[in-house]
């Protein structure tokens, strides 16, 4: 009897998703079952994979037509758009990774082209991801990335801008977008999560917001194979722990390593051409800043050489001599031997690096003597 009514239960739940016009949801509780049902009917698991992989997809007219009759969500009192959506995700360089997170990369396009042998198994691909690290080492990028290669438009919506004094507003908002998310068939990327997914027993908290993270959890815990939602924080502390279990895989974004430090200088360096000399002094003198910090100071040192007509070898003087004072001694001296072996004088180089230069000269005599590198 308990059996007969489970299924009564499930053939109600379906027809009150299909009489709400909710596709993607009726998608996902007709997955649910199909991974259910496995074992006690394989016949009619089978069947109901074989219905979803036979589904509209992003390009069928009837997809199609259903995105371009849904309006983007717009904030309801400033009538702005609240998300930034590129149908065409491009980048400017291609994104320099770390060994983990390139992994992880790799696994979700991989589960996305085998899509199919996944549903045959009653798996579907990996549907949201947590990325943290600090500002600049690439969350948004890989984003963008995981687009560009799935071919599918980046949504945007940075939660920190949508938050309001009205919570209530805010809320909306936020529905709003994710409804529209799950229409489309895209990658939806929730920026500065940690502006609305704190930790609830923050006594700053309000109701209002407890809710509207209670919301974001079950959205999350719902959100439809087809798309492909992911959360990036800057602050993974101060998330709410319930968050983290939420996501079906968590990716930290670290700082660069040496070697990736030396890769970044070659590929914001562009095509100035430098001896190699310089990309071993900028590898020390940037190291522990983010990508988009090593970019902005190359970028500004390029810039600087054009405007002010001058080598790009002296516009990078300029970058070392503002970093180097906090530099240990020894990494100070070796910076300071390099350069004079580049062909920089020796007054130069104790200008850029603070190393006197009687110092200069015995560590140059040293190398020339067959010294040890650096001492």
């Amino acid at each position: 009897m308990d059996d007969k009514k489970a299924k009564n239960d499930e053939l109600v739940q379906i027809a009150r998703l299909a009489l709400a016009g909710r596709p993607q949801d009726v998608q996902t509780y007709i997955r649910r079952l199909a991974r259910r049902y496995q074992g006690e009917l394989p016949e009619v698991a089978a069947q109901l994979m074989a219905l979803l992989q036979q589904g509209p997809t992003r390009q069928s007219p009837l997809r199609r037509e259903a995105q371009a009759a849904a309006p983007v969500p717009v904030d309801l009192e400033s009538r702005l758009q609240l998300l930034r959506i590129e149908e065409t995700p491009t980048l400017e360089t291609e994104p320099i990774w770390e060994e983990g997170v390139r992994r992880a990369l790799d696994q979700i396009i991989s589960e996305r082209q085998r899509d199919e042998e996944l549903f045959k198994k009653g798996l579907s691909p990996t549907r949201s991801i947590l990325f943290t690290g600090p500002p600049g080492v690439g969350k948004t990028l890989a984003a963008r990335w995981l687009a560009r290669e799935l071919h599918r438009p980046l949504l945007t919506l940075d939660l920190s801008a949508v938050m309001s004094s009205f919570l209530g507003r805010t809320g909306a908002n936020v529905r709003h977008v994710l409804d529209y998310a799950k229409s489309v068939t895209g990658v939806l990327l929730l920026d500065e999560l940690d502006a609305i997914a704190k930790r609830r027993d923050d006594i700053t908290d309000v109701g209002e917001l407890k809710r509207l993270v209670t919301v974001l959890l079950q959205e999350i815990d719902d959100w439809p194979p087809t798309g492909l939602l992911i959360a990036a924080t800057n602050h993974a502390d101060l998330l709410d722990p319930a968050v983290w279990r939420r996501f079906e895989m968590q990716v930290e974004f670290p700082l660069p390593t040496e070697a990736s430090v030396h890769k970044a200088i070659e590929t914001f360096l562009g095509t100035s051409t430098t001896p190699e000399v310089w990309n071993n002094v900028l590898a020390i003198t940037l190291r522990g800043l983010s990508y988009s910090d090593i970019e902005r100071e190359l970028m500004q040192a390029r810039r600087a050489s054009v405007t002010r007509n001058i080598p790009i070898e002296d516009a990078l003087s300029q970058v070392v001599q503002n970093r180097v004072d906090p530099l240990p001694r020894r990494e100070r001296g070796q910076i300071a031997l390099w350069l004079t072996e580049a062909g920089i004088s020796q007054r130069q180089v104790h200008e850029l690096t603070g190393v006197s230069r009687d110092t200069i000269r015995k560590k140059t005599r040293s190398r020339a003597s067959g010294g040890h590198k650096g001492e």
